[in-house]
């Protein structure tokens, strides 16, 4: 159904400025779809990513992100997309100086929250979908690695995102916890009918946690068959 996609592109090229990385990709992502992205450094990944959320412009083609038409995304539009995304990176870029708490709180301040009671609410709900809520008023440097990415999850899931983008969310951490982190994200696309775009290097968890695969190769986007998506 057309009101169940959250990911539309229809022959886009998607360019670096003027260099064309990847012609003509057709894509679409179902609301609460968990998918793999995988693809070699310079396939292209990072590039389909950013178009996805408004990094880079979507020059030719068609495409549409949560409701939003990317041909069409400007200074003011591009704000108001992110925050029906939630961007999980293989860097955590937490503030150091700030609690798990306080970190939370910068993001949904950011993000035009006023009401305190409301907040708090909303912070001890996400803290717990991560299973960190004993740990808000703990500092990034006390916490593992794993725990670093839960309270990143728990970032992006505060504004209740349609489509969350992770891109190589597992990168910096052991095999262990990466399957910790996967599990914990293929968990929320299911309770909260959220979109999963997971990008990956990690061939292991493809194998051990099968699902949708989309490919980066040779300048195009296909699917595990290798056919176009």
């Amino acid at each position: 159904m057309q009101d169940n996609l959250i990911v539309r592109l229809s022959g886009a090229n998607i360019y670096q400025k003027d260099h064309l990385i990847l012609r003509g990709v057709n894509l679409r992502i179902n609301r609460g779809e968990f998918v793999y992205l995988i693809g070699k450094t310079g396939s292209g990944k990072s590039s389909l990513l950013k178009t996805l959320y408004g990094a880079l412009p979507l020059l030719e083609g068609n495409g549409q992100v949560a409701g939003f038409n990317l041909n069409e995304l400007g200074r003011r539009t591009i704000p108001h997309l992110r925050r029906k995304l939630g961007i999980v990176f293989q860097d955590f870029n937490l503030l150091s100086d700030r609690s798990v708490e306080e970190n939370l709180r910068f993001v949904l301040e950011a993000t035009n929250w006023k009401e305190e009671s409301a907040m708090k609410e909303r912070m001890k709900e996400v803290l717990e979908q991560v299973a960190l809520r004993e740990q808000e008023h703990r500092m990034p440097h006390q916490l593992s690695g794993g725990e670093q990415q839960r309270v990143v999850i728990a970032r992006a899931l505060l504004n209740r995102p349609e489509l969350i983008i992770a891109d190589e969310p597992t990168g910096n951490l052991d095999p262990e916890t990466s399957d910790d982190i996967l599990l914990l994200l293929r968990r929320l696309a299911q309770q909260n009918n959220t979109a999963v775009l997971f990008a990956t290097h990690d061939y292991r968890i493809l194998e051990n946690f099968p699902a949708r695969i989309i490919r980066c190769l040779n300048g195009k986007v296909t699917d595990e068959e290798g056919f176009t998506v």
